[in-house]
């Protein structure tokens, strides 16, 4: 078993050693100490303000665990986390200053890979089919559970989870004796090891309006239409709190038409966004919807080749840059090969990835796309757009901009998308 996998492994493990709240409501106890602490119990981290936590700590058995999990972490980092990173400080403009919204569709609780491509982003938008579940509370536990409880998990787990992304199906069946208790306990973890302090966690839930309420436990009702879980946290270094959303909902056509959760992203965009391990969602008709969210409402896109397929990337609106390799998709999904994709790799020069990602996690086997959109220019700045093409005539532009009296709807992607209202693409 490699680092990586059991790093994966060991988060999962703990994020499965939970035991229920006893029904307190949220705003009655310390939440941040309690859920801060704890994260860094379960990450293997020494813990700060908890008494009983640190006695704890204390047992053998945890001992052994922040060992091996400070080991793992060691290789996880260095394999892969510092070289995402500095990838995306070197390629992605919008990490190097505040990338203010992120959307992470069908992201799980994979605050890793977000937090290393998009380091300074303000606030972050996760979802998936995921449970919220229950905030951790492990001073219930006997102590002689710790030890058994998480050397079975290490051992049911080393088969099913691989790398950066679960296998949830495998996981729900090999697992189905133990407790699940949902996405909140590893993103708090991951949190945790990322070097962030949870300030506050908070349980709230959209209506069909899109209007964030806060809960005092995730639960779906007429009302509600997709609980979530609000995270603030701040990083190592003194500064302005962020925002993490989860939301547990459905993301197909049919599952927004029940929800509020678009209009909550509209709320908060333009961002930028990132896929990764999507199992080609994004690729059928009745995902049509979030796929033209993101094409609208993103100024960079990271994605692997299971996100949105490039034939929907039209060159007067996108700039597409790839890097790695495009092998094609794994045996399981090879049905969703792009030949348009295949084309982008060999009329292109791809820069090399020292780091593996995605489905193809394997270094030298990786695809990944960084979509940015073409500037545009608003109607509004028309008439002074095209003085300054006349004092530098470029005389193709010109007759376009003049030739626009009113701004039409051009599909950008099928049927699917037009333009912005108030814009016009400039191609370059």
């Amino acid at each position: 078993m490699n680092s990586s996998s059991f790093l994966i492994a060991s988060a999962a493990a703990a994020f499965f050693l939970i035991a229920p709240l006893s029904g307190e409501p949220l705003g009655a106890v310390p939440v941040g100490v309690r859920v801060d602490d704890t994260a860094r119990f379960l990450a293997g981290l020494p813990t700060v303000s908890d008494p009983q936590l640190r006695d704890l700590a204390g047992e053998r058995a945890w001992q052994r665990h922040a060992e091996q999990l400070n080991d793992a972490w060691a290789g996880f980092e260095d394999g892969r986390l510092a070289k995402v990173r500095k990838w995306s400080a070197t390629h992605i403009p919008a990490a190097a200053g505040s990338a203010g919204t992120v959307f992470y569709m069908f992201s799980g609780p994979d605050f890793l890979f977000a937090d290393a491509i998009y380091p300074r982003a303000t606030t972050y938008v996760f979802c998936g089919v995921e449970p919220v579940g229950p905030l951790p509370d492990l001073t219930g536990l006997r102590r002689g559970q710790i030890p058994g409880e998480l050397e079975a998990f290490r051992s049911s787990l080393n088969s099913i989870l691989s790398f950066s992304f679960f296998i949830t199906k495998k996981m729900k069946t090999e697992l189905r004796n133990h407790t699940l208790s949902g996405t909140l306990p590893v993103i708090s973890i991951f949190l945790a090891r990322a070097g962030k302090t949870i300030c506050d966690v908070e349980y709230v839930g959209l209506d069909k309006e899109g209007v964030l309420h806060p809960l005092d436990k995730p639960e779906r009702s007429d009302e509600i239409t997709a609980p979530g879980v609000k995270i603030t946290f701040r990083g190592p270094i003194a500064e302005t709190p962020r925002t993490l959303y989860y939301f547990s909902t459905d993301i197909s056509d049919s599952g927004l038409k029940q929800t509020g959760f678009l209009k909550f992203c509209k709320g908060l965009g333009p961002g930028n966004s990132l896929v990764k391990s999507a199992s080609y969602l994004m690729h059928k008709s009745y995902f049509s919807q979030i796929r033209a969210f993101l094409l609208e409402n993103t100024d960079t896109l990271v994605q692997d080749d299971s996100g949105i397929p490039v034939s929907f990337f039209t060159s007067e609106r996108w700039e597409l840059l790839p890097f790695g390799s495009y092998p094609g998709p794994i045996s399981l999904f090879k049905e969703r090969a792009q030949p348009k994709l295949f084309e982008l790799y060999r009329n292109s020069e791809p820069v090399p990835l020292d780091f593996g990602i995605g489905y193809r996690h394997r270094k030298g086997e990786s695809t990944l796309i960084v979509a940015k959109r073409r500037p545009e220019i608003r109607i509004a700045d028309a008439p002074r757009a095209v003085a300054v093409l006349e004092q530098n005539p470029a005389p193709e532009e010109t007759q376009v901009l003049k030739a626009i009296p009113v701004l039409k709807a051009i599909p950008v992607t099928g049927k699917d998308l037009v333009p912005p209202t108030g814009t016009v693409p400039v191609t370059q």
